[in-house]
């Protein structure tokens, strides 16, 4: 991959596919597929974000929720703040996603989106919104809640964080939302030697829903965390 950071990442996203099998009641959504503007409000937000060579710490979710980056194309973003914070509109949806919220409480303590995103690249080892089939229709999932499932797509993820950390990120430290996420996170790196240390944050939607009262205490962690030592470039 060559270019700025901004297009490497759109490339990535331009040519992200899952062709591989999955369990039953399973399903893989591509938002780059599903909705065009997707793909155009994807590009607008990493050529205003990351154009540039800088070399940032790479933040891992666990799979893109199906109302925040699963419409938006762009982790942990929904379309609340994709245009109240980043000042980009999608007109062909209307998303709030609780993570999301969490997420850009932080970028504000942090000092806004444009440092952080300067210092930060989200993404996540499986890159696409995984939906569970229930008695009320699909339902988010997430890559480890099924053992057949994780292991139908770990080489795809494998395949993933390879291509993430062909990007200018520091890969002597991983920053992974959520300890289970870390758990599946470690066994994959354990097999493909992908990077050197973790470091564990709770999920954002876990404080979001459970620790809401403690919620500046967690941002804190999470920049205390991220800002231990700026990537150099």
């Amino acid at each position: 991959m060559k270019g700025t950071f901004a297009e490497q990442v759109i490339e990535f996203n331009k040519t992200l596919h899952y062709s591989g099998n999955l369990p039953d009641d399973f399903m893989v959504m591509n938002p780059y597929l599903d909705n065009p503007e997707t793909m155009e409000v994807m590009q607008r937000f990493y050529r205003k974000y990351y154009n540039d060579s800088n070399r940032r710490k790479f933040l891992l979710g666990i799979n893109p929720s199906r109302h925040g980056s699963g419409v938006t194309g762009v982790p942990f973003t929904d379309t609340k703040r994709l245009e109240n914070i980043c000042g980009i509109k999608m007109t062909s949806a209307y998303t709030h996603e609780v993570s999301s919220v969490f997420v850009y409480d932080m970028i504000a303590e942090y000092g806004g989106a444009e440092e952080f995103y300067s210092e930060v690249y989200i993404n996540s080892p499986f890159p696409l919104a995984i939906v569970r089939k229930s008695k009320s229709g699909w339902v988010n999932a997430n890559y480890y809640d099924d053992k057949a499932l994780f292991n139908k797509v770990k080489c795809f993820m494998i395949d993933s964080l390879k291509k993430h950390l062909s990007l200018n990120v520091d890969s002597s430290e991983i920053f992974i939302m959520g300890k289970k996420n870390a758990d599946f996170i470690a066994k994959i790196n354990q097999e493909a030697d992908l990077f050197d240390t973790m470091t564990v944050l709770e999920h954002p939607r876990y404080i979001q829903q459970y620790k809401s009262k403690e919620k500046s205490l967690y941002i804190d962690k999470y920049i205390l965390a991220l800002k231990s030592e700026a990537p150099k470039n």
